[in-house]
């Protein structure tokens, strides 16, 4: 692990020339306008805001998050390239609030952040204040927008008065002498960075491992969401929809079929081509399970189960290559009952090869 600092002056070029990125797994920008001015206030009075956690690598992700109403450049060929794990939303208010460079793809109800001379000069309420353009008094509030632009700033501070400007530059100084953290994993160890993302957001947020796989899987030719999405329509019409809708289910069920192993995170241990190569089988395994389900045992919905863990064995039992068919005779349908009932009434859910049953 690497440690560095940043100057907001730097981290605004960052990430306006595309090496710090968004990846697809992170959330979306949630905080409210007002917590963005309260990080305005809190670099301000220089109390602690928080660090960032970059992942450093030389592969760029396939698919990633817009950075809040940013759509970012892509980067230079052969520049590392840095992707938030944790401090994306104090990152996110800092750039939204101070770049000059970018055109937000949207405006997303972003409000100007704005110093205020008649604050009072107290711990605890903040002098900066999040409101609309007509709201804005020329007199009495000072855009951020223009604090690390020289030309529009000095074109800004020259309406008010001297006293008023010494105070503006002293409050411009702040933010440019501030210095914002930052820790460096450096690794293309997908499992590592999928550990070490969960960790750092286990209070915030669980690891999303769909969106972690769809950002290490799509190519032009396949996107692995878009897939969950026609299999969940696929499942809709045989009555399952809730397996659709519960992608951890599905992951489940994939890691079982690909990894023998029940373990969504196993997946990570592939490459983005055997998972596209491997997606038909997936497919098969599923649909067969749900057909078998349907039509040998009379189970119309997942909610006819006990548990709906118990799809996953059934899913590894018929999962076979596109074009192929699970083919069984009486002796092993027989098992197959029998495992399903005792699996039931019993509580106990064994997962089995298919040779096993």
């Amino acid at each position: 692990m690497e440690y560095q600092s940043y100057s907001i002056r730097r981290l605004l070029d960052s990430v306006s020339s595309g090496s710090v990125r968004i990846p697809a797994f992170q959330r979306g920008f949630v905080w409210d306008m007002d917590r963005v001015a309260y990080l305005m206030d809190s670099i301000y009075k220089n109390y602690p805001f928080g660090s960032l956690l970059l992942w450093r690598t030389k592969y760029k992700l396939a698919v990633e998050r817009k950075l809040g109403q940013f759509e970012l450049p892509q980067p230079k060929e052969d520049y590392p390239i840095d992707y938030v794990l944790d401090g994306q939303q104090r990152l996110t208010s800092i750039f939204s609030v101070f770049q000059t460079e970018l055109e937000p793809a949207s405006e997303g109800g972003w409000l100007g952040i704005y110093f205020d001379f008649e604050a009072d000069e107290d711990v605890q309420e903040s002098k900066f204040l999040a409101i609309p353009d007509h709201d804005v008094d020329p007199e009495r509030h000072f855009p951020l927008s223009v604090l690390f632009d020289s030309v529009k700033y000095r074109e800004a501070a020259s309406r008010f008065s001297n006293d008023k400007i010494k105070r503006l530059d002293e409050m411009q100084e702040k933010f440019k002498e501030v210095s914002i953290p930052a820790q460096i994993l450096k690794t293309d160890d997908r499992a590592i960075v999928a550990i070490v993302f969960e960790r750092v957001n286990r209070l915030g947020m669980e690891l999303d491992t769909l969106q972690l796989l769809a950002a290490w899987t799509w190519n032009d030719d396949f996107d692995l969401l878009e897939s969950f999405k026609e299999l969940k329509e696929d499942l809709e019409e045989f009555g399952f929809s809730e397996v659709g809708e519960d992608s951890d289910l599905i992951l489940r069920c994939a890691a079982a079929i690909l990894m023998k192993d029940p373990t969504p995170d196993s997946l990570l241990e592939l490459n983005g081509q055997q998972v596209r190569a491997a997606f038909p089988k997936v497919r098969n395994g599923i649909l067969g399970a749900i057909d078998f389900l349907r039509t040998q045992l009379k189970v119309m919905a997942l909610k006819n189960l006990p548990y709906s863990s118990l799809i996953i064995p059934l899913c590894v039992f018929f999962a076979e290559p596109e074009g192929k068919e699970v083919s069984y005779d009486a002796n092993v349908y027989a098992k197959l009952k029998k495992w399903f009932w005792r699996s039931c009434f019993t509580n106990r859910l064994v997962v089995k090869q298919r040779e096993l049953p």
